[in-house]
C-alpha cells in the first residue's frame, strides 16, 4: 500500500488550486506550523500578482476533507499549514500496516547499470576503493528498493602491461610463494631496474594479448586468486557485490578494434601523429581522447567506450552510473561525449559520473599508513572492528567474547561506512576513528544505539495494542516525529535521483534526534493505556524506519548493542 507523503499530497493540491501557474509549492517542515509552502511567492512574480493575495486565494482552495486543521498566510506570501491530529495518526497506522512503510516503487521499470568498486588484480585493495564500493552499494540498495533493476558492474583492472610483467616474474621465480600483492611489488621493482627483464616482460605482453595458452593460464590463475581476495573484502564490508558482477577490462578486449574502426568510419575519431584520437568538438585545442595509441595498443578510453556501447546495446541500460573519484571527471566527460557523437549513447540514456572526493588523514592529506604507503582496506576495517570491540565491551561487561565479536563487527563496519556515506560524496572527508565510534553526534553508532533503545522499549511493551487515530492527542514533539517519519519515501527518491546517499544519512540522524527528544519528553510505557498504545506505535514505526534506512546504507541495525 503506497502512502504518499503529506508534501506530495499538498503539492498536488497546490497545483489544482493554481493550475495555470506550473509552479513548485516548495513544501518543507516549519518552525511556525507543521509545514510551510514557499513557492507561491515565485508564482506571484511570474503571474504579476500580489503574493499575499494570491497565497490567500490558493489557501482557501486547499482543504476539503479534514487533512488541514489550520492555514495562515505570513510574510510576503508564505503559507503555513497545520495538519489535523487525526490525519497525522492515520498516517502512522497506515505506514505501520505496510511491510514497505508506505514507500512506493517510483523506479519501477527503470534499468540502471551501476559501475563501482573496480579494484586491480594482483594489487591490494586500499582506502581509495572504500568510497566507490560503499557508495555504489548504497545506491544499488536504494534503487532496487524503489523498484528499479540494477545491473552491478565491477570493472576490475585485469588487463594490460602490468600483467605480462607479473606473469613473466612468476615464470622465472616459481619458488616465490609470497602473497600475490607482494610478488607484484617485487616484479615491478625488478622491471624498473633490470632492462633485460623489462624487455622479456614486453614480449610476454605480446604473447598474452596474442592468446598464448601458457600466458593465458597464468593470467587466469592470477585473476582467480585476486577474485577470492576481493570476495573476502566484500564479505567483511557486507556489500552486495559477487563474482557474477565482475566485468573486467579483459572482457572488452575483443571489442576494441571494432570500436576504433567504427569511431574512425563515423568521423568521430581521426589519426593524429599515428594515434587515433577523438578531439573535443567545442575546444579542438584541448588534449584529445586517445582511443588507439601510436604503437597500436589500446588504453582506458577504448575500453570505456566499448563498455558504454555494451551496456546500452547488450545490458539495455536506461541509465549508467559510474562511481569513480572526482579526478576522472575530464575523462568521463570526453568518453560520454564521444559515445553520444557515435550514437552509442542515445539521448534517452542518462550517463552519470557520480564523482567522489578523497579520504584524508589527520594531516589533511590523502590517508596513508605510517610508512607513507596507501592504507590497505583490510587493515582499516580490522582496526575499526577492534576499536568497536573495546566500546562494546566497556558498555556491556557481561557479554561473552562471541557476542562482543558479533556486535563489534556490526558497529565497527557500520561506523566506517556511515562516516563515509554521511559526507556529501563530492567532498573529501577526514578519517577520524575516535569520532566515528562516538555514541553521540552524527555517527553510525549513534543511529544504531537509537534503534537498539527503541527495540528495548518495544520488547518491554509486549504485544502492541491498537490505537484509535480519531481519538488521539499529540504533543509538539510527537507531531515533529510523525512529520519526520512521513518524509522517508521522498528522501529515498532524492537519494536515487541525485546519487547522494548522504541525504539518507542526514534524514536518519534527524530522525534519531527527534525520537530521542520524543521519549525524553513523552513517557511511553508509563503512559495511560490509550496514549501508551499510540506512543508504542510511534516507537515501532521509528524503529522500523531506522532499521530500513540503515539497511539501505548497508549498515546493520542490531536490536541490542
Amino acid at each position: 500500500m503506497v502512502v504518499p507523503s503529506f508534501a506530495a499530497l499538498l503539492t498536488d493540491r497546490f497545483a489544482a488550486a493554481l493550475p495555470d501557474a506550473g509552479f513548485d509549492p516548495q513544501i518543507r517542515l516549519s518552525e511556525h506550523a507543521d509545514l510551510q509552502a514557499d513557492g507561491v511567492l515565485g508564482a506571484a512574480r511570474a503571474l504579476r500578482r500580489d503574493p499575499r493575495q494570491l497565497a490567500a486565494e490558493v489557501a482557501a482552495r486547499l482543504d476539503g476533507d479534514g487533512l488541514i486543521a489550520g492555514l495562515r498566510v505570513t510574510g510576503p506570501g508564505f503559507v503555513n499549514l497545520t495538519l489535523s491530529t487525526t490525519a497525522l495518526l492515520e498516517r502512522v497506522a497506515a505506514r505501520l500496516a505496510d511491510p514497505r512503510l508506505g514507500v512506493g516503487l517510483p523506479a519501477a521499470g527503470a534499468r540502471t547499470v551501476l559501475d563501482y568498486s573496480h579494484p586491480n588484480v594482483a594489487k591490494e585493495m586500499h582506502v581509495g576503493h572504500l568510497r566507490s564500493t560503499i557508495i555504489g552499494d548504497a545506491l544499488a540498495r536504494v534503487l532496487t528498493h524503489l523498484g528499479g533493476t540494477v545491473v552491478r558492474q565491477n570493472h576490475i583492472g585485469d588487463w594490460g602491461t602490468q600483467y605480462g610483467m607479473l606473469i613473466q616474474y612468476l615464470d622465472e621465480h616459481p619458488a616465490d610463494t609470497s602473497a600475490l600483492t607482494v610478488r607484484y611489488r617485487t616484479a615491478y621493482a625488478l622491471f624498473q631496474r633490470d632492462p633485460a627483464f623489462a624487455q622479456r616482460c614486453r614480449r610476454r605482453v605480446v604473447a598474452l594479448q596474442g592468446g598464448d595458452p601458457a600466458s593465458l593460464a597464468a593470467w587466469r590463475a592470477m585473476v582467480l586468486e585476486s577474485t577470492r581476495y576481493f570476495s573476502d573484502v566484500y564479505e567483511r564490508l557486507g556489500v552486495l557485490l559477487t563474482d557474477a558482477d565482475i566485468a573486467g577490462e579483459s572482457s572488452y578486449n575483443p571489442m576494441l578494434a571494432g570500436v576504433a574502426a567504427d569511431l574512425e568510419r563515423l568521423g568521430v575519431a581521426r589519426v593524429s601523429d599515428g594515434a587515433l584520437c577523438v578531439f573535443d568538438a567545442g575546444d579542438p585545442g584541448a588534449a584529445p581522447l586517445i582511443v588507439r595509441k601510436s604503437d597500436g595498443g589500446y588504453g582506458y578510453p577504448a575500453t570505456d567506450l566499448a563498455a558504454v556501447r555494451h551496456r546500452v546495446a547488450a545490458l539495455h541500460a536506461g541509465r549508467i552510473v559510474y562511481v569513480v573519484d572526482a579526478r576522472q571527471a575530464p575523462h568521463f566527460r570526453m568518453v560520454f561525449d564521444a559515445a553520444r557523437r557515435a550514437g552509442w549513447l542515445p539521448p534517452e540514456v542518462e550517463a552519470v559520473h557520480a564523482a567522489f572526493g578523497m579520504v584524508l588523514g589527520a594531516d589533511g592529506r590523502p590517508f596513508k599508513t605510517r610508512s607513507g604507503d596507501t592504507a590497505p582496506l583490510v587493515g582499516l576495517l580490522t582496526e575499526a572492528v577492534e576499536r568497536a570491540a573495546a566500546v562494546v565491551a566497556a558498555k556491556n561487561p557481561a557479554l561473552g567474547p562471541d557476542d562482543v565479536a558479533a556486535r563489534a563487527r556490526d558497529v565497527g563496519i557500520g561506523a566506517v561506512k556511515y562516516a563515509d556515506l554521511s559526507t556529501s560524496r563530492t567532498r573529501d572527508y577526514l578519517y577520524d576513528p575516535d569520532r566515528m565510534m562516538a555514541l553521540t553526534g552524527n555517527t553510525g553508532v549513534y543511529l544504531q544505539y537509537a534503534h537498539a533503545r527503541l527495540c528495548s522499549i518495544l520488547a518491554r511493551a509486549g504485544d502492541p495494542a491498537p490505537f484509535d487515530p480519531a481519538g488521539g492527542a499529540l504533543q509538539d514533539v510527537e507531531r515533529a516525529l510523525i512529520l519526520r517519519l512521513d518524509g522517508f519515501g521522498d528522501v529515498l527518491t532524492g537519494v536515487a535521483g541525485g546519487c547522494e546517499p548522504h541525504r539518507l544519512c542526514a534524514y536518519l540522524h534527524d530522525l534519531a534526534q527527534t525520537v530521542t527528544a520524543f521519549y525524553e519528553r513523552c513517557p511511553v510505557l508509563k503512559a495511560p493505556p490509550p496514549l501508551r498504545a499510540q506512543r508504542v506505535a510511534l516507537c515501532a514505526l521509528t524503529a522500523r524506519t531506522l532499521a530500513t534506512g540503515l539497511g539501505l546504507l548497508g549498515i546493520a541495525a542490531p536490536p541490542r548493542l
